[in-house]
């Protein structure tokens, strides 16, 4: 009877071992699918941020909460933008317009993604973007040959638009070289940007270029004479 009793209790704590066991395995697993799937989370909200903003700066928001301007006397900063683009987007559905301006920019994206370039934004038909605001500086020839591949981009737009007998964009493009200031404002819906008179300049290289073509300054040319073919246009109201 004794025997049959340590028996019983033998099988009772194994039993109970085994279920403790698998019990233990059932949340283990459970706990590395919810880590996995909070590792993904932050993946994505890290991804995000970076698309917002530069690592540097999106490492400093997440460590300070808050980011403190800088000053950066080497930047290169170019403007693009669309050539009557009023005129054109009146002959275009709302649809239509959207998807033509998001064709274009997101291959200017891929363009820039491929060097140490920061898209700064883009507002209605115009992108502006900046080398120069890191420790890992681009050379003001890399935005001038971004420039031309974007233009070679814009030149076959027009040209399969013009088959097809549809509308089409023209780009103007201009660049600048000297001293920005760079940082985020406000604290809702964060937006990376840059500030200062070689911002100024730039637009209004832009605004005075003309379609298919790169305006650049002077401090621009000093720069990055070797290498490229150059008009000169004389002085320009700015």
């Amino acid at each position: 009877m004794r025997e049959a009793i340590s028996w019983a209790l033998v099988i009772l704590l194994l039993w109970a071992w085994y279920h403790a066991r698998r019990r233990g395995r059932r949340l283990a697993g459970e706990l590395a699918e919810r880590n996995a799937m909070l590792e993904e989370k932050r993946r994505r909200g890290e991804q995000l941020l970076l698309n917002i903003l530069p690592q540097g700066v999106a490492n400093e928001l997440t460590v300070r909460n808050q980011v403190a301007a800088r000053r950066y006397e080497r930047a290169t900063v170019m403007f693009t933008d669309f050539v009557g683009f009023t005129q054109v987007a009146e002959r275009l559905t709302p649809e239509q317009l959207v998807a033509d301006l998001h064709h274009c920019f997101s291959a200017f994206d891929q363009m820039i993604g491929r060097q140490r370039i920061e898209k700064i934004k883009t507002s209605g038909d115009a992108y502006i973007c900046a080398c120069g605001l890191s420790d890992h500086n681009e050379h003001p020839a890399d935005i001038v040959r971004l420039a031309q591949r974007m233009q070679a981009f814009m030149a076959d737009f027009k040209q399969q638009r013009q088959a097809a007998g549809q509308a089409y964009f023209e780009a103007r493009i201009g660049i600048h070289f000297g001293p920005v200031v760079a940082g985020v404002v406000g604290v809702r819906k964060f937006a990376y940007d840059i500030w200062g008179d070689t911002v100024n300049v730039a637009a209004r290289l832009e605004a005075s270029g003309e379609p298919g073509r790169i305006n650049v300054s002077r401090a621009v040319y000093e720069l990055c004479q070797n290498g490229f073919d150059w008009e000169p246009l004389g002085l320009i109201a700015a």
